[in-house]
């Protein structure tokens, strides 16, 4: 199943941006490439671009803080295992406490490191870290690949309270719905939303095997979903046939 994810409202969108560097740069950083440990500090200074927000950090501790005082009413409640309950405030506080102790945005302590900064104001140009431009940062491509790793593993360290907090935000907010079943009609699916919920997160879970591909639109009244096809010409064509999809809201 390929899974599709749409957020209903900025904050949530910069979440999974976020989210989705991050998890780029777990991946790249293990390699023994050097040309992959260039897309990891390419992957960090987009990182530090999305987390420029001036306030990110104050939305991620809010939304940590918010979470944590929901858990806390569940306590006395029969129904909740404490012990489960005690694990999961306690990551909420962790979390909460670590960012909180980072001085100012994310990865700013690296924006002091002239030398990253130099690659960074290349890095956008078009072959712009070339030997030539970087004579430095060529040098360093050519280390052992445990060098490079042990680098950049200091350097990514400065992100990881953030990482771990928008991972451990997604997590609660995806595991609070469940999926169920629905039908596109001649490729077309529309559902009017329950009023008195804010809805954040759409999920849409599809069979490869169908070939399809769904277009998501939404907003606080209703979701939309138009089922298209990438045919031969190398472009999207709307789909007229029936497709079962699995769909979940997360409030």
């Amino acid at each position: 199943m390929i899974l599709y994810e749409y957020p209903f409202n900025e904050r949530i969108r910069t979440y999974l941006r976020l989210e989705h560097l991050f998890r780029r740069l777990g991946e790249l950083v293990p390699s023994e490439s050097a040309l992959s440990h260039h897309y990891a500090l390419v992957t960090i200074f987009e990182v530090m671009d999305v987390a420029a927000r001036a306030d990110l950090k104050a939305d991620v501790m809010r939304d940590l803080d918010k979470h944590k005082n929901v858990f806390n009413s569940y306590r006395g409640n029969p129904a909740i295992a404490e012990t489960v309950l005690d694990q999961v405030v306690g990551q909420l506080e962790r979390n909460f406490a670590t960012l909180n102790a980072v001085a100012g945005k994310a990865g700013q302590s690296l924006t002091e490191n002239e030398w990253l900064m130099s690659i960074r104001s290349r890095a956008g140009i078009p072959g712009g870290t070339c030997e030539f431009d970087l004579p430095a940062y060529y040098a360093w491509q050519h280390r052992s690949a445990a060098s490079r790793r042990a680098d950049l593993e200091r350097w990514s360290a400065t992100l990881s309270p953030l990482a771990e907090s928008i991972y451990l935000l997604l997590k609660l907010l995806r595991d609070a719905d469940v999926p169920y079943k629905v039908i596109a009609t001649g490729g077309q699916f529309q559902q009017n939303l329950p009023q008195g919920r804010s809805f954040q997160l759409l999920r849409l879970r599809i069979d490869p095997q169908l070939g399809l591909i769904p277009e998501i639109s939404g907003n606080r009244l209703m979701v939309s979903v138009r089922m298209m096809r990438h045919e031969a010409d190398d472009r999207l064509h709307p789909s007229s046939d029936d497709a079962a999809f699995e769909l979940t809201l997360c409030a």
